[in-house]
């Protein structure tokens, strides 16, 4: 993926397995939101390919992806702020509201397949809110949310999309420990119970060591490292990248 005369991404590589949470990490500008947006189809990436359950990504628009079932949360809060969390979470069902115009005049009609839809769900909508704790936030106006709580919404909207495959860019940011705490047993819920694939830009080193499976290093749009936690933490690129060569050769001179 090109930018005039900058590579964001060059010689990316790897693959996520069903039922797996991966990471991608990297220093900030390593382009790893670029990535995601080229998953998700924002970007049209210039060379390579985008390969999910055997269709090509490349050229579909952001919807068509979605219907395939790649959701996605965002590094800054994508939500309505003047509408409360339950419609906010509703608005994830889209793309498996079947009624149109006609059939939606109907919809104060006794048993009409209007209102048997919507019932349907909002029940949907009544179950992730309980499975990420936001009774309390049910209906208020998330612009009056805190920021965390927001972060939560807005995974809980990827979440009523039913995806198979869910990008969430950065989703503890902003969120105190206690809250963090959380969602590290939200995800791997979201994983185990919902049966969910999870690929997650993440700066917290410590959910990315407990949760992930793999992890991905880029730095200035290349990848570096690719592995375990365990083998990426300890990689030398990886530690170039983050503390600098000068730090790294102080600590190994230190170790030696």
């Amino acid at each position: 993926m090109v930018f005039g005369g900058l590579t964001a991404l060059g010689n990316v590589s790897f693959e996520v397995e069903q039922g797996s949470i991966t990471a991608v990490i990297g220093p900030n500008g390593a382009g790893k939101t670029t990535l995601f947006n080229c998953i998700t189809g924002i970007y049209k990436p210039h060379s390579g390919d985008i390969i999910f359950k055997g269709q090509s990504l490349v050229g579909k628009r952001p919807h068509q992806i979605a219907a395939l079932g790649v959701g996605r949360t965002f590094q800054n809060i994508e939500l309505f702020s003047k509408m409360s969390t339950m419609d906010n979470i509703l608005l994830g069902r889209h793309l498996h509201m079947r009624t149109g115009v006609l059939s939606g005049s109907t919809f104060f009609r006794r048993g009409s397949r209007a209102a048997q839809e919507e019932i349907a769900h909002r029940r949907k909508v009544e179950e992730i809110i309980d499975f990420l704790d936001l009774q309390s936030a049910r209906d208020r106006f998330v612009g009056g949310l805190p920021y965390g709580v927001q972060k939560k919404v807005e995974l809980g909207r990827a979440l009523a999309m039913e995806p198979e495959l869910l990008l969430l860019d950065e989703p503890v940011a902003g969120m105190n420990l206690e809250e963090k705490q959380d969602l590290l047993f939200w995800l791997t819920d979201i994983k185990e119970v919902f049966g969910v694939t999870l690929l997650i830009i993440e700066h917290d080193m410590r959910l990315v060591m407990e949760i992930s499976e793999k992890v991905m290093v880029l730095n200035y749009g290349e990848p570096i490292a690719w592995g375990t936690p365990q083998e990426v933490q300890h990689n030398p690129e990886v530690l170039k990248a983050y503390l600098g060569e000068d730090t790294v050769a102080e600590v190994g001179g230190a170790h030696a």
